[in-house]
């Protein structure tokens, strides 16, 4: 998710199914109401910090990008994405249900005023790395080009080349990798890519996916243009 969320979350094809009304669906937005948990476990990976916690006598985990914990602490949250049968490959492990959290804060959240409707868009915290210099994949495009000429791209399946400047693996069942190729239009300068293969901070790379436009996952993470099920080309 970028710095998640941007993740992302963010957020689709899942490793695991998502419960609603006790019945598996694509995914759906858990309550969102305030929740009050304690910590009893944290789990640290590279990306993600897993917590299992206990909110009124019921023991649950939870996972929010990588931050520090402790065992007795005390969290709020409010949105989470309920996942089922969520395998962590880092971890070699399968939680059965696991809520990915958009944000914790260690004191009670106000009730928020806008409505889902009125959500902003998700700003990307990452900044353009001035030393990359990637020149466009055969028969690909330029971020700024795609940028630029986005409604002519929407819905197509294009080929990005770039170099991976972030990873957020085992989201939402797909890896988010962003990549950048020194080219920007406007402010928009990252391409954020989803995917089932791997890749590697610093590697550059060229995937080929279909191009989104106005991508709302729920969960507040809302993409102008992201590309989607992108197979890495070799």
């Amino acid at each position: 998710m970028r710095s998640l969320f941007v993740i992302l979350s963010i957020l689709v094809v899942f490793t695991g199914c998502v419960k609603k009304n006790k019945v598996p669906t694509v995914q759906t937005l858990a309550n969102a109401s305030m929740h009050e948990v304690k910590v009893e476990e944290v789990i640290q990976t590279s990306a993600y910090t897993y917590l299992k916690v206990n909110e009124n006598g019921t023991e649950n985990w939870i996972a929010v990008n990588r931050q520090e914990a402790a065992v007795g602490e005390t969290y709020y949250y409010e949105e989470a994405l309920e996942m089922n049968n969520f395998q962590s490959k880092e971890l070699n492990r399968t939680f059965e249900t696991v809520y990915f959290v958009q944000g914790l804060s260690k004191e009670p959240i106000e009730a928020k005023t806008e409505t889902p409707q009125e959500m902003k868009p998700v700003q990307p915290t990452l900044t353009m790395n001035e030393g990359i210099s990637v020149a466009p994949a055969e028969s690909g495009l330029s971020i700024a080009v795609l940028y630029a000429d986005r409604d002519k791209y929407s819905g197509k399946k294009i080929k990005m080349k770039g170099q991976v400047v972030k990873v957020n693996d085992e989201v939402m069942g797909k890896n988010w990798i962003h990549i950048q190729d020194g080219t920007k239009d406007g402010e928009n300068f990252d391409l954020t890519i989803t995917t089932l293969d791997k890749a590697a901070v610093d590697e550059v790379v060229t995937f080929e996916g279909t191009i989104t436009l106005k991508k709302d996952f729920g969960y507040g993470y809302f993409y102008e243009l992201i590309m989607e099920d992108a197979k890495l080309v070799k």
